[in-house]
């Protein structure tokens, strides 16, 4: 039987967390519960600590002087904290379901695979939040890749152009050793406040072998609310365009530290200049996509020039 750390950091999460805990507690295979406050200003800690007094498997940790250090930090804390064989995460505000688990039982016993992930669902907390969401992703609420796959294949199946396999999967349904986790030093990037977990599940698929699991239903629920980041985050604004520049850089300069194969460097390169291009507005865009395509010219390759010159909301 896999035995699981569960790490869930807690921000401002005292309507949810509770719920989410439970979720996780149904399982047998959960071993430990890492609640890790991000120094909330509401009651999360005092929750949290509650719930570890009920339930042996719960422990609570902190940053240093109770800080606020960003749910990247927290996660890491709980990566370097975590006592079991697998490692999953859960955000406070979202919550599991009774399959959770059914595709993992069968598929680590296949000794190769280091992590296993499987499709999401939307649960929606109030009209506000439900607009917010379909605004954001559209009608259809689950969250998927559009089929199977495995091995090396996933980190090109993630980054291909035009992408027919799904542009991510969420962390929240993701099963991984903690053994592979180290073994190749892999932990969340905290320069990056958004799209954070997007770019660890793509290092993840290059350096670790990972498998799909159940991905024509959700196997855990996202709830869609007013304080969602990703939410808030408005499609093809200046600052969406920003935190893509920000994600595509960390996966440039990854890719070189670690030799990545060049097709794959020069494709995060390309989606940096495009990115930092599309963020900006006026005469500058222009003259800025009109430097970088001098020294990069596969720049104006429609996909790439498409992007960059979008007119961003401001």
């Amino acid at each position: 039987m896999m035995n699981i750390s569960v790490i869930i950091p807690v921000y401002n999460a005292q309507k949810y967390i509770e719920k989410a805990v439970t979720s996780v507690l149904q399982f047998k295979e959960v071993r430990e519960v890492l609640l890790i406050d991000d120094g909330s200003a509401d009651h999360s800690l005092k929750i949290c600590a509650s719930l570890a007094q009920k339930h042996p498997q719960i422990k609570v940790l902190t940053h240093p002087d109770n800080q606020n250090r960003g749910v990247s930090a927290s996660r890491n804390v709980g990566i370097d904290n975590a006592s079991q064989d697998y490692i999953a995460f859960l955000d406070a505000d979202d919550y599991w379901l009774p399959n959770r688990f059914d595709a993992e039982r069968e598929i680590f016993h296949d000794p190769k695979v280091d992590g296993v992930f499987g499709g999401i669902d939307a649960d929606f907390l109030g009209e506000q939040g439900k607009n917010a969401y379909e605004n954001k992703f559209g009608t259809n609420t689950l969250c998927t890749v559009q089929y199977e796959s495995e091995g090396h294949k996933i980190f090109g199946d993630l980054i291909e152009e035009p992408n027919k396999f799904g542009t991510f999967f969420s962390l929240i349904a993701l099963t991984v050793k903690k053994e592979a986790l180290n073994r190749h030093m892999l932990r969340i990037n905290e320069d990056l406040t958004l799209m954070e977990d997007k770019e660890f599940i793509i290092r993840l698929a290059y350096h670790c072998y990972l498998k799909t699991g159940i991905i024509k239903e959700g196997v855990a629920i996202r709830t869609a609310h007013d304080s969602n980041s990703i939410t808030r985050l408005q499609n093809n604004s200046a600052e969406y365009f920003h935190h893509n520049m920000k994600l595509y850089d960390s996966l440039y300069r990854w890719s070189r530290r670690h030799n990545v194969p060049v097709s794959y460097r020069t494709f995060f390169k390309l989606k940096y200049l495009s990115s930092k291009t599309a963020s900006e507005s006026g005469p500058k865009k222009f003259i800025n996509f009109a430097r970088y395509a001098v020294a990069n010219p596969q720049l104006l390759k429609t996909r790439y020039r498409y992007f960059a010159l979008k007119n961003n909301k401001e």
